[in-house]
């Protein structure tokens, strides 16, 4: 699939993929998207603790940049898996614009060292922030009650109904802890019910920017 970089409506970019007319994040604002569904309404329900999220679909690893900055206010130490099939290359992380948007230039290294890192291997960015990516397919995780928190970024339902099931939900209930929390920008019926049949207390919260809705879902 071809992809490239465009402009979102809050200035910040993300990568389009033409054949899909996929973006990785909302065209409506990529950081305003990343800061309502996976810091508003997932990390910051924990404070002063140790906590491990799992990212489904690092992606650009816009997530994970700003949730290093954001757990430092929240007096938080992280462990941080983000699972990806297809990473993106360093050409077009070069493209993006998250490090002078956020105006985050004191973490640009870090930022960098994200994605150079190699997959497979345990990599400490700060004294509380370490990151494990994992490149691997949705459908094969099998992680059991490791993870307070999941952000669930899959592509949208439109292009891969799969990644919205109920198999995949029911490894991602699983992956949680108890009382664990998965949030996502998602608000479709059907998800939202496949959430439900395998367990997940559902709340349906205020969207993003073009969004009416999103969900979150407690284990």
């Amino acid at each position: 699939m071809k992809r490239k970089v465009i402009t979102t409506a809050d200035g910040s970019k993300t990568i389009q993929i033409e054949g899909w007319d996929e973006q990785y994040h909302s065209i409506h604002g990529a950081v305003q998207e990343a800061y309502h569904v996976f810091i508003k309404n997932g990390l910051n329900q924990f404070k002063n603790q140790e906590i491990s999220i799992l990212e489904i679909g690092f992606g650009t690893g816009l997530n994970a940049l700003i949730t290093l900055v954001e757990a430092q206010k929240l007096d938080l130490k992280i462990n941080y898996e983000g699972v990806e099939a297809f990473p993106v290359s360093m050409e077009e992380i070069a493209a993006l614009n998250y490090v002078e948007t956020l105006n985050f230039q004191q973490y640009e290294k870090q930022f960098l060292q994200m994605h150079k890192s190699k997959w497979g291997m345990p990599l400490q960015l700060t004294t509380d922030f370490a990151l494990f990516k994992n490149k691997l397919d949705f459908k094969e995780i099998k992680h059991q009650n490791l993870f307070n928190l999941i952000y669930f970024d899959a592509f949208g339902y439109r292009v891969q109904p799969e990644l919205w099931s109920v198999t995949i939900f029911e490894k991602m209930f699983n992956a949680l802890k108890q009382g664990g929390v998965l949030v996502t920008y998602a608000a479709k019926g059907s998800v939202r019910r496949a959430m439900q049949e395998v367990g997940f207390t559902v709340e349906r919260l205020p969207g993003p920017p073009g969004k009416r809705e999103m969900l979150r879902a407690i284990k």
